[in-house]
């Protein structure tokens, strides 16, 4: 008697991916049509909320599948981590900036007066730290003195109560510094781009290497896939963008979709690989992150 065909095993379906990123309007814009399952055939994610300085000692820790993290991170993280061209934050007039609470007494003050100064800034490991130790290497003759480090949404409010000389902010400050009564020093993005000519990075998306190249692709795919459908349908993430975006005004939420999902966030592309290229190699050469090795930022 043949016995009956047995039917082949089904294959079990992967484990979710665990990413973590930030509750920024960027991030939940860019990420909703994934998180929330509309990107057809896409690897299930589980997501977790957490600022920069979060993602950045996760990273470093090996934790997570996937994470947005700051580019100046990446020199420690790449031997686990392989850089997605796609996700991330970069672009032009987005830099991070360094206010005061005065805007100094009949002119206008200059790196020269942070000299000894405390500055809070959001993460020693962040791009937006990095971008202004490459400005005040030029700029602050001797150096600013204590470095504190505060969760982005507190350094405004640092300032304004004099706990601190400076701060240097990120994300939707740029659009709402003037209501805390402060004045911006300097800009690290108009630095960088007119010593530079290159677009400014800030949060780049890294996955695990383990995960196997196949694997990376079909996240990749994923990531632009959300990018674009978000585009195509700003209106189907606005309640995912403003339940997290901390009570932010919907404008300012708008404002801050507008800036930092540009063409980069799809695609790199070669001037944005030369943009991380040249921060991450000018900075080695300062002796302020490890040196790349060959191939690191290849993509996937």
């Amino acid at each position: 008697m043949t016995e009956p065909l047995s039917e082949p095993p089904s294959k079990a379906p992967a484990e979710p991916l665990k990413i973590a990123y930030s509750p920024c309007p960027n991030d939940t814009f860019v990420f909703h049509a994934w998180a929330h399952g509309r990107v057809p055939g896409a690897p299930v994610p589980d997501v977790t909320f957490a600022d920069i300085d979060i993602t950045n000692g996760m990273a470093e820790r090996g934790e997570f599948d996937v994470l947005k993290v700051s580019y100046a991170v990446l020199p420690w993280v790449l031997d686990d981590y392989a850089l997605l061209p796609c996700g991330g934050a970069l672009g032009r007039g987005c830099g991070p900036l360094v206010l005061t609470r005065q805007p100094g007494e009949g002119r206008r003050l200059t790196g020269k007066d942070l000299a000894g100064k405390t500055v809070a800034v959001p993460s020693e490991r962040s791009t937006a730290y990095l971008l202004f130790r490459l400005w005040a290497a030029a700029e602050v003759p001797g150096g600013v003195g204590e470095i504190k480090v505060l969760p982005f949404h507190a350094i405004m409010p640092a300032v304004r109560d004099g706990e601190v000389d400076a701060g240097l902010v990120i994300h939707e400050a740029r659009f709402t510094y003037q209501k805390y009564g402060l004045h911006r020093l300097a800009d690290m993005g108009e630095h960088w781009e007119q010593t530079t000519a290159l677009p400014i990075p800030l949060g780049a998306i890294i996955a695990k290497r383990a995960l196997g190249t196949e694997r990376l692709r079909e996240l990749t795919d994923a990531i632009r896939t959300s990018v674009r459908m978000a585009w195509d349908d700003p209106e189907a993430s606005r309640a995912y963008v403003l339940e997290h975006a901390q009570e932010m005004d919907p404008a300012v939420a708008d404002q801050h979709i507008g800036l930092y999902v540009n063409e980069f966030t799809a695609d790199l592309g070669e001037s944005g690989y030369a943009a991380v290229r040249g921060l991450l190699t000018r900075a080695a050469a300062e002796g302020l992150v490890p040196p790349l090795g060959p191939g690191a930022l290849d993509a996937v």
